[in-house]
């Protein structure tokens, strides 16, 4: 019998054998056009330290920034080399220093929080995955409501903030757990605050604050295969990034034009266009919903479109009823043995569609039936934001139209893998 100690292999730091230098070159006819990568680490403890790990215990990882080049292919050309985010975070704390998905984590909610710069925003990432995503009047409102849209899944999550971390904020993180605070400033005494987690990893990026002038960039997302191959692609940018991008969504099928009844208004507008740049961060295929400029149920990775709309409204009723009973009674839903206070949180989500009366439904591509849009439709969403193309996008304008929902088309799908 083979015994282990699973709990060690989490504890354990790898001396990873990357090189400090990695170059990439793109070679044609005119020339060579090369990238300059330097591995980065960090100084803890007196010991230079790189990533601890790789997207598991035992896999070799090493961080790279951009040092150098100026790739162009075409029209497109790459983000210019200093410009760092995520692979040059100051760490101000550590425990345990950075591993992959930390890193991963982090830069997936600054890829999200570049598009959402106007107001103090909070996105928690898991899993590479956005969890909750909320705007706020202040830091401390966007984190909470971040937080409390899906309070199971930000256990253990990467906490991305694009303001300057007040004692009000920190002091609402502490009280749950979680791998990594990334913010571009701490005012005084909150790291003192995060002390208390020794664990928790605390990265500073100056350049958060600047993050609107991320809006657009490009960079090569290199994808290897199995045999040792490679795909290169320019990384995704959302085209459609404000209101007058959308087009009200029509379609013409069997010599039959169909166009949608009524415009979305201004607060669905609003809530419109900050699903769709969330939506830039959800592993396809994915549905989310949106309210009031707050995620009420992220559906994500499925196969069918009909099935990951089920699944988002689904954790929306689910997690409704966790922060309603956090709220009432300070525990999970999940261990309250009282039947009574649970059928009353059952009532009280039920008579509420799980948050959904009047929420945004945001897909990364086309509804090719309407089967997948009745899914919100009969749970009281009243508006629609989706790529349109389908051969049957009369479909859903008639679905639409049947529950005087407003719907769009981005004309761009979304998806990331």
């Amino acid at each position: 019998m083979i015994t282990k100690d699973l709990k060690s292999a989490y504890k354990t730091v790898m001396d990873d054998h990357f090189p400090l230098r990695m170059e990439v070159s793109f070679i044609d006819d005119s020339g060579r056009q090369t990238l300059v990568y330097e591995k980065v680490s960090w100084l803890i403890d007196d010991i230079e330290k790189g990533l601890r790990y790789g997207e598991n215990p035992g896999q070799e990882a090493a961080l790279y920034k951009l040092i150098n080049g100026n790739l162009c292919l075409g029209d497109v050309k790459c983000i210019q080399p200093g410009r760092y985010l995520a692979s040059e975070v100051e760490l101000l704390q550590s425990g345990k220093h950075p591993g992959k998905t930390n890193i991963t984590d982090s830069d997936n909610a600054l890829n999200i929080l570049r598009y959402l710069t106007k107001t103090p925003c909070a996105v928690i990432v898991k899993h590479n995955n956005p969890c909750g995503v909320a705007k706020g009047d202040s830091l401390a409102e966007a984190y909470d409501r971040a937080n409390m849209a899906d309070r199971l899944a930000a256990f253990g999550g990467a906490i991305a903030l694009n303001r300057e971390v007040d004692m009000e904020t920190a002091e609402l993180i502490v009280k749950n757990y979680a791998e990594v605070v990334v913010a571009p400033e701490f005012s005084e005494g909150v790291l003192d605050v995060f002390a208390r987690k020794k664990n928790l990893r605390v990265m500073r990026i100056a350049n958060i604050s600047r993050l609107e002038k991320y809006d657009g960039e490009r960079v090569v997302d290199f994808k290897s295969l199995i045999d040792g191959g490679l795909i290169a692609q320019w990384s995704f940018v959302p085209e459609a990034r404000k209101k007058e991008d959308f087009v009200p969504a029509q379609a013409i099928y069997k010599d039959k034009e169909y166009k949608i009844n009524r415009a979305p208004t201004e607060k669905e507008y609003e809530d419109m266009l900050f699903g769709w740049m969330v939506e830039a961060g959800v592993t396809s295929n994915s549905v989310l919903y949106v309210k009031d400029g707050v995620t009420v149920g992220i559906g994500t990775g499925e196969q069918d479109r009909v099935g990951v709309a089920e699944i988002a409204r689904d954790k929306a009723y689910k997690k409704l009823a966790d922060r309603i009973c956090w709220e009432n009674h300070k525990i999970p839903y999940n261990n309250l043995k009282d039947e009574s206070a649970r059928a009353e949180i059952d009532q009280e989500v039920a008579k509420k569609n799980g948050g959904l009366i009047g929420s945004c439904m945001v897909s990364d591509a086309f509804f090719p039936f309407r089967d997948g849009i009745e899914v919100g439709l009969k749970e009281g969403v009243t508006a629609v934001i989706q790529p349109g193309g389908s051969e049957r996008d009369y479909e859903s304008i008639e679905a639409c139209n049947e529950s005087d929902a407003a719907m769009v088309f981005t004309g761009q799908r979304s998806f990331k893998h």
